[in-house]
């Protein structure tokens, strides 16, 4: 019997919901959060360095799959549009429109995180998926936020033409931005590589991934919406990969804290997805990089 209780699965569950999608990792907080409650919260991660497998490794197997299914959902429409795209470049062999460069970028930025993430998964997991290196990569991913947003602000003022006369008044210090699907293939593969960063507790997907995209022009909301639309298929494979062990002894007498957690963490992602696409229309990610700092800082004192 797991030692997995269900006020565990549902906190557990809306914690990976939110922080998957927030750009604060989910993989630092399923690790700091319980080391921070201790007792038999800090245990289920501290069993979880079995190269075996561990009832809470299932458990947030399962937890990731449905956090990947409440991306599709939402998601829906476009992906339909992206797959159709995918096939008829396949079938015509030519990319002709915005979608089916848009479902090209997408392949492109998937294969160096897909390759990275099943060389080095468990090894950087073994490793680093420790209190305190959890809070030293959360400090840091609250440094690249913060990096991020300043460095598309200097770009934005070094490349922005002299206006003079009736229309100096136009000139902002916001940044020329670019289409999602302008972006070149190059690109795409350079902000793959750097979501691969995600591997990393403490290291955020969606806010590596979204640094990626502002500093090569994107608006927020563009930035926003690719992270969201690469991390599905890597999200739903890792999960997918890993199901096998739901079956096996590790999944034994936890189904109902599994189906509760999933449950909890699809709603809660859903939710987030909803909330972040909105916020990213005109805010910036200088609040989440505050948040990693502070959290970051408090728990390298704490485990240090």
């Amino acid at each position: 019997m797991s030692a997995l209780t269900y006020p565990q699965s549902i906190v557990l569950g809306a914690l990976q919901g939110v922080t998957e999608l927030f750009p604060i990792s989910s993989l630092g907080h399923s690790v700091l959060l319980p080391a921070w409650l201790g007792g038999s919260w800090e245990t289920l991660v501290t069993e979880s360095d079995s190269d075996s497998g561990t009832p809470f490794l299932a458990f947030i197997v399962a937890l990731h799959v449905a956090t990947a299914v409440a991306l599709l959902i939402f998601y829906a429409r476009d992906w339909v549009e992206i797959i159709g795209a995918f096939v008829t470049t396949v079938r015509t062999r030519s990319i002709a429109t915005s979608t089916e460069r848009l479902a090209w970028l997408i392949v492109v930025a998937t294969i160096p995180v897909g390759v990275l993430g099943l060389l080095l998964e468990h090894p950087l997991r073994t490793l680093f998926a420790t209190p305190l290196a959890a809070a030293v990569f959360l400090t840091v991913n609250g440094v690249v936020l913060a990096a991020g947003e300043v460095l598309r602000r200097r770009a934005a003022a070094a490349v922005e033409p002299a206006v003079v006369g009736a229309h100096a008044h136009a000139v902002s210090d916001e940044p020329r931005e670019r289409a999602l699907a302008a972006l070149n293939y190059r690109e795409a593969a350079g902000i793959g590589v750097i979501q691969s960063l995600a591997l990393l507790a403490g290291i955020s997907r969606s806010g590596v991934t979204m640094v990626g995209g502002l500093l090569r022009g994107l608006s927020h909301e563009d930035a926003a919406k690719f992270a969201f639309l690469l991390a599905t298929p890597v999200i739903l494979a890792a999960g997918v990969l890993k199901l096998p062990t739901l079956a096996g002894p590790q999944g034994d007498g936890m189904h109902g804290q599994i189906l509760v957690g999933a449950l909890v963490a699809g709603v809660a992602a859903f939710l987030s997805v909803k909330f972040l696409t909105r916020y990213f229309v005109t805010r910036t990610l200088i609040p989440f990089a505050v948040y990693c700092l502070v959290v970051g800082v408090l728990s390298i004192i704490r485990f240090a």
